[in-house]
């Protein structure tokens, strides 16, 4: 009784929209008010030390091992845990105590094992889901009916339109993924690109992408760690969704990197997932199941280190919304192949990524975190710019 009983006030101000939840006894209770459009069925007990201590991890194994069922949308039930001001998600006072437990060292065996966890999962899981490209980052949709596949490469256009680049300059993409970004620069824009990468299942994708068009004298791809490039120096630096895996210990370093890898007045444009508030920029769940080593730093962090590491700001851009369309089409795209990857992975593991599509949405939809765009110059903010920003934008028209 005294497990129902806390689960009872813990769900009682835990959503701002009705919902019922049907006990491990069979017994249903409504909270809320209106007509419930979302059922939770808690199909045992849970453990309630570890759930007042870690809450998300708790109930998503939960989840996975179906000892927990929704029926309803997981992405609108978390949203709106996100709006209640006083729900478990919203205060944290549980995770501050373990957050050590998931915060570990980012050497740089540690990071390669850490993308060989989630990366390497083998291409074909995430050709099931991803479009064409393979751009597993934020895309950016300048018309509401763009396809998935039409706002990624609007994504990489928007990014290499930042850096005014001329023909002939050269780019390094720390974190490069399968390739796309440093493909078009070379092919579209005419940049001399190189990508690191330290997923051997990406490297091998876009060394065979190089051979097949043909682009071995402008694009070079290397499989090493992004500290290790020596006295490298390029143009333009671009990195997209890198900085949340360095881990929280190794931020300053990283944009230090950054700095080092450009040439004077060279410019760098970094996109990644931040938080616009203070928070515990660890989620056990997302620790532990999805991005081993991850922090997500808020934007304060994030100037402290640009400051620090000497760079300078010229353009700061929210991308929030099109993240969680983003997630959303992904989440599309996803379902249909859910079957797919239970018969490849087993159950908990194809519920494990159903809830983490529909939970990210949830966490951007609700303003949780955010993902931003950083245009910096290792010079004077403005270098070699137009005066206005009206040149990011010229090729969307």
């Amino acid at each position: 009784m005294l497990e129902k009983q806390v689960l009872k006030k813990l769900l009682a101000n835990a959503f701002d929209v009705p919902v019922m939840v049907t006990y491990w006894d069979e017994t249903s209770e409504n909270y809320g008010e209106g007509l419930p459009t979302i059922h939770i069925k808690l199909n045992k007990k849970l453990n309630m030390k570890d759930l007042t201590k870690t809450p998300t991890l708790v109930l998503a194994e939960a989840y996975m091992n179906k000892d927990i069922e929704i029926d309803g949308s997981i992405q609108e039930l978390i949203t709106s845990a996100y709006r209640k001001h006083d729900s478990f998600l919203t205060n944290q006072d549980g995770f501050k105590g373990m957050l050590a437990k998931f915060v570990h060292s980012h050497g740089e065996k540690e990071s390669k094992e850490d993308i060989h966890s989630h990366y390497d999962i083998g291409n074909d899981f995430y050709e099931k889901w991803l479009d064409s490209t393979m751009t597993y980052s934020c895309a950016y949709w300048t018309r509401e009916d763009m396809t998935l596949e039409e706002a990624q490469i609007a994504k990489v256009h928007h990014i290499l339109d930042k850096l005014n680049s001329k023909p002939g300059q050269s780019l390094l993409d720390i974190g490069c993924g399968w390739g796309t970004l440093i493909i078009t620069a070379a092919q579209e824009y005419g940049l001399k690109s190189t990508g690191v990468t330290l997923s051997e299942e990406q490297y091998a994708f876009v060394v065979n992408r190089i051979k097949e068009l043909h682009l071995e004298d402008l694009v070079t791809i290397k499989l090493v760690d992004y500290r290790e490039l020596g006295d490298l120096e390029f143009d333009f630096v671009t990195s997209v969704g890198m900085f949340e895996h360095v881990g929280k210990e190794n931020l300053g370093l990283y944009f230090k990197k950054v700095y080092q890898y450009l040439k004077p007045r060279g410019r760098a444009l970094i996109h990644g997932i931040t938080g616009q508030h203070e928070g515990a920029g660890v989620d056990p769940f997302i620790a532990k199941y999805i991005f081993p080593g991850g922090y997500i730093p808020n934007v304060a962090e994030n100037m402290k280190h640009i400051m620090d590491a000497h760079l300078q700001l010229d353009d700061l851009e929210p991308l929030r919304r099109h993240y969680q369309r983003t997630l959303e089409e992904w989440y599309k795209n996803y379902m249909p192949v859910f079957d797919e990857t239970v018969a490849a992975y087993g159950e908990p593991f194809a519920r494990m990524w159903d809830l983490y599509l529909q939970g990210c949405a949830a966490s951007f939809e609700s303003g949780n975190i955010d993902v931003i765009q950083f245009l910096m110059t290792k010079g004077p903010s403005g270098t070699n710019l137009p005066m206005s920003r009206s040149y990011i934008y010229k090729n969307e028209k």
